[in-house]
């Protein structure tokens, strides 16, 4: 990020150089001392210069913002966001976050990482820097996250991190899988020796975590966990040393439970921040991003300024970037929301880097996406499917199998069920009457021969069709669930010739088709336009049978190896526990 010389800060402080602009009026809500009062605030550039009384900093062309009436925050911070996941480029996903107040976010870019490698996050970096909104990037602890490792694009490792951690943009270790630090595994634990060398944090990630794991994370050094089931593993992990990120997303609903630990508990507040992790875009645009959060809080019984700080400074403070964010104060980033009361938290206003980038839920200037490189442009090399491509191979009539169960009560996870399925010429065949139905994966880079594995689902609820991803995290191979093998093959193909997407296939037709032509999992489209594509993309699901909150949320997150207990990957069906490939043909009883 661009840091103006030491000089220039203190002679704006000063008033040496008057501000560009002084927002007069409002109510300040000061998250350092937890105290409201009235402040004017001076900006320099695209820093806080001074507040209180900040007569002495205007000058014959300095801009004066109205805010009477009005209270004064610091912009947002999302600490832990997959911003690919809301399949918008950087430029579009800042435009739907900054409206409602979001001009920060912590992110690994994970699956840019992946798909692009490091020139393919240098990118996004630069594109954000364009934006209104800043990313604090954290280096992934490793990619690929699965365990056993699959097939990416972009291997990152030790050698990597040597590098990465010495970038500006580097704030910390990303993302660090609960099981590799459990493991001993050799590569990350020299990359987290290389981040306590560089003064880096190091942020985690330990869903449904055993107090042993809990406690042997914080001995690692693990600085602050986003995956918290309860709010009794919540409250663990604060009394481990660690700091909290309640996480309320779109599929992943935490805030209401892991609250508690405030609210009920009596934990401090000051060591809990907020993150959305993934977010469809239709949601924010319905109800909005991070100032969601803080509402939610407010109602669940937490203190106004309380929850102000938990999306503020709190954030800013576990990611130690509190220097740059988190309140307004002299020096930091002039990232100011004025809000009509911190009990309703309404953003009427939103300044960012300075300037005023939205006002009344709507970005004063049209995004704007920068030209892409061929870096972002990958071509898929996924080996063209067909009908008889897809299956289980078993002799007999039927055949036992361990199908991969969704869990409809807790958010992504997956279970795995025995079910008896018929067999047919040498193949397994879904049963719709059993609910049990083909779920593929295809690589896509071409390292792995470009190959489709097949295995069996149940909870989709599929009575006909398919519906597929190339958005598909921590790999971003082609991932899809179907009731026909023709309908899957033509999905399969159709976003390995398009250069990724998600789609919906019924009776050989193409329902619904969204590209995602950058990197194949992001789009430089409109918030608005997404959403709409989203709608119309899950409406056609729906129109399949499917019945889960969202079709499209739980199919992209089948390959993530993390979450208990069974995934589907390029390697076949993973056990969460054992952390291998398993042989989902079981014996049948005589």
């Amino acid at each position: 990020m661009n840091q103006p010389s030491l000089c220039a800060l203190i002679d704006a402080s000063e008033g040496v150089v008057k501000a560009d602009r002084v927002i007069r009026g409002g109510q300040l809500v000061n998250v350092c001392t937890g105290e409201i009062y009235p402040a004017d605030v001076a900006i320099t550039g695209d820093r806080i210069a001074a507040t209180g009384d900040v007569s002495g900093y205007e000058g014959p062309d300095t801009e004066i913002v109205d805010a009477t009436g009005k209270y004064l925050t610091p912009g947002l911070i999302d600490g832990h966001l997959h911003l690919e996941c809301s399949k918008l480029s950087v430029t579009m996903f800042a435009d739907a976050a900054v409206r409602y107040g979001t001009t920060s976010v912590v992110s690994g870019l994970d699956q840019f990482l992946v798909v692009a490698g490091l020139e393919g996050v240098r990118e996004a970096l630069r594109e954000a820097e364009a934006s209104p909104m800043k990313i604090f990037w954290g280096a992934p602890f490793k990619t690929p996250y699965t365990l056993p490792e699959t097939t990416v694009g972009f291997s990152f490792g030790p050698d990597e991190h040597a590098e990465t951690q010495g970038w500006v943009d580097c704030f910390g270790v990303w993302e660090t899988v609960a099981e590799f630090v459990l493991n001993r595994d050799e590569k990350v634990l020299r990359a987290l020796e290389l981040a306590h060398r560089n003064r880096l944090p190091i942020f985690g990630c330990a869903p449904m975590a055993a107090t042993t794991t809990i406690n042997a994370l914080s001995a690692a050094g693990v600085r602050l966990d986003h995956e918290s089931y309860s709010a009794e593993e919540a409250l663990e992990k604060l009394r481990a040393g660690m700091s909290l990120l309640i996480r309320e997303s779109s599929v992943a609903h935490f805030m209401n439970e892991n609250v508690r630990t405030v609210t009920e508990f009596g934990a401090q507040s000051r060591r809990v921040g907020f993150c959305t992790d993934d977010m469809h875009v239709a949601d924010i645009l319905r109800e909005g991003h991070l100032d969601k959060l803080v509402r939610m809080a407010i109602k669940a019984g937490v203190r106004p300024v309380e929850a102000i700080q938990m999306a503020t400074l709190n954030c800013a403070e576990m990611y130690r970037i509190d220097h740059l964010v988190g309140s307004i104060t002299p020096g930091r980033y002039a990232d100011v929301l004025i809000v009509d009361s911190p009990e309703s938290f309404q953003v009427e206003r939103v300044f960012a880097r300075g300037r005023l980038v939205a006002r009344d839920g709507r970005t004063v200037e049209a995004p704007q996406a920068p030209e892409r490189s061929a870096v972002l442009s990958p071509a898929f090399q996924v080996a063209p499917v067909t009908e008889g491509t897809i299956g289980v191979a078993a002799e007999g009539d039927e055949a036992r199998v361990l199908v991969v169960e969704m869990d409809r009560t807790v958010p992504f996870v997956r279970k795995g069920v025995e079910m008896t399925l018929p067999v047919v010429d040498g193949t397994v065949r879904a049963d719709l009457a059993q609910d049990a139905l083909y779920v593929t994966v295809s690589e896509r880079y071409g390292k792995n021969g470009g190959c489709t594995v097949t295995a069996m689902i149940n909870g989709f609820g599929l009575r006909s069709g398919a519906i597929a991803s190339s958005a598909a995290p921590d790999d971003n191979n082609i991932v899809c669930v179907g009731a026909d093998r023709a309908d899957m093959a033509l999905a399969v193909n159709h976003l390995a010739e398009q250069g990724g997407g998600q789609v919906v296939v019924d009776g050989g037709e193409i329902k619904e088709f969204l590209p995602l032509p950058v990197a194949g999992i992001v789009a430089d489209l409109t918030p608005e336009e997404m959403a709409d594509a989203e709608d119309r993309l899950e409406a056609a699901a729906r129109a399949l049978g499917c019945e889960l909150p969202s079709a499209f949320g739980y199919l992209i997150f089948l390959e993530i190896t993390a979450i208990p207990e069974y995934a589907v990957t390029d390697l076949g069906v993973v056990n969460y526990h054992t952390q291998d490939v398993v042989d989902i043909l079981r014996p049948t009883a005589n």
